[in-house]
């Protein structure tokens, strides 16, 4: 098998792909500015915004997974020629957006100390964690119709747009949260929480972006022409909420680990969140191959093309593999640069460096997972995808991250090697998955 699919193959993968994955880049990139903006504040701040992130993701994961649903969807009516209704999914993941998010904010609002206390102890990091995380909260209805909206974008092979708006919420929420940060332009300074606001405001101006746009452009399509039906609202349902599902509990995980964290000291739980960002540098751009992956997978199946959907997961993977592995090379040959961005603590680069190291070793590993992952939803496996997600964090990763971190002292590094260990059992799991190809008659 060669290293990378034939030219033309390749060339129709990038151009779905490349959008996306620069876009999901520079995701990663505002993740990292974000970080290196709060370090200059202090361990504590960090350690802060860590918590109130991870906090944020959680909830604003139970409305993920429509992003996921509406482009598997768009995608399978593309294929199917049925165009005029393309954007019917895209009407209902908006509302089920709303319905979710509104009831959600409020709680989340109300409870935020007490849900960022159960995290830490320190009450310093609780009280930055705690209003970082309500300015955040703020906009998990945005952060809903976001990725409805990139959905419907990506599923009609139009993901240039969906980058065109994602750099323009970047630019801008670099610039408000630089100026909330430090009181620049004008603005108030309101420290670590002001990252959290100018992230809300930036969420709430990509919303504004989408509607007007695709008010213009997808109304042949069916937007807003009609009212979402019952019966398109439950086919959303049942492939949306699974994947929400395992969103959240897999940010749950995520929040797990780092409360896990928390037990073994105050400076890990500081620099845990650096490396976090710094995976996600590598772990967004393979998402966004798997979202190409989605797209393709669910247009082949759609057209009654098995084996093409079946080819097209695994050339996708292949690539990502590839790009993983050069991306992930200054990782484990630079650890105390890339951490100096950050930090000038000693203490914690020091912390940092093996774990860093790892994360650009197993990247590469994980790019399978990544990519699979995405292109059993567009296959709409999206209940099998749970099941082993969940399973393998829940079961096995987070019980053996506890007894070998805080119980067995074997610290952040112990943790870490850990967590890539299991990356790429479930690799490994989803590769088997996809080679049995019994995904291939699921219907949408």
């Amino acid at each position: 098998m060669a290293l990378l699919p034939n030219r033309g193959r390749l060339q129709r993968i990038a151009t779905l792909g490349l959008p996306i994955m620069v876009g999901m880049l520079s995701q990663s990139l505002l993740n990292l500015i974000d970080a290196a903006m709060v370090g200059s504040l202090g361990s504590q701040a960090l350690a802060g915004v860590g918590l109130g992130s991870y906090a944020n993701f959680m909830a604003v994961a139970l409305v993920m997974g429509l992003g996921a649903g509406v482009q598997a969807m768009v995608a399978r009516r593309q294929g199917e020629g049925n165009t005029a209704q393309a954007a019917a999914p895209l009407n209902e993941g908006l509302l089920i957006a709303m319905l979710i998010a509104l009831p959600l904010t409020l709680l989340c609002w109300t409870q935020a100390d007490t849900i960022i206390h159960l995290l830490a102890d320190d009450p310093a990091v609780v009280s930055i964690g705690a209003s970082y995380f309500q300015w955040r909260i703020l906009a998990i209805a945005a952060v809903g119709c976001n990725f409805a909206f990139r959905g419907y974008w990506n599923g009609i092979h139009r993901a240039g747009m969906y980058l065109q708006i994602l750099i323009i919420m970047h630019l801008a929420n670099v610039l408000i949260s630089y100026g909330l940060i430090f009181g620049r332009f004008g603005l108030p300074e309101l420290g670590a929480e002001g990252s959290g606001l100018g992230t809300a405001i930036a969420m709430l101006l990509g919303s504004a972006l989408y509607f007007i746009i695709t008010w213009q452009a997808g109304r042949e399509h069916g937007f807003l022409r009609a009212r979402p039906h019952w019966q398109g609202i439950r086919a959303m349902l049942r492939l949306a909420t699974p994947n929400s599902l395992q969103q959240f509990f897999f940010a749950s995980g995520i929040t797990m680990l780092f409360w896990i964290i928390a037990q073994i000291g105050t400076d890990e739980l500081a620099i845990a969140h650096v490396l976090v960002n710094l995976a996600l540098f590598l772990i967004l751009p393979g998402v966004g191959l798997g979202m190409a992956a989605t797209t393709l997978v669910s247009h082949s199946l759609g057209a009654g093309k098995p084996d093409e959907a079946y080819r097209w997961g695994w050339d996708v993977a292949r690539i990502a593999v590839l790009s993983l592995f050069v991306m992930g090379i200054p990782f484990w040959l630079a650890p105390h640069l890339v951490l100096g961005v950050f930090t000038q603590d000693a203490q914690l680069i020091a912390l940092g460096e093996w774990p860093l190291r790892i994360t650009g070793i197993g990247m590469g590993l994980d790019a399978t997972a990544l990519v699979l992952t995405q292109a059993l939803l567009g296959a709409g496996a999206s209940r099998t995808v749970m099941g082993v997600n969940l399973g393998s964090q829940w079961l096995i990763f987070l019980p053996c991250a506890y007894l070998v971190g805080p119980v067995l002292g074997g610290g952040l590094l112990a943790v870490w090697l850990l967590q890539s260990i299991y990356r790429c059992l479930t690799s490994v799991i989803f590769a088997v998955m996809w080679r049995r190809r019994s995904w291939i008659n699921i219907k949408l």
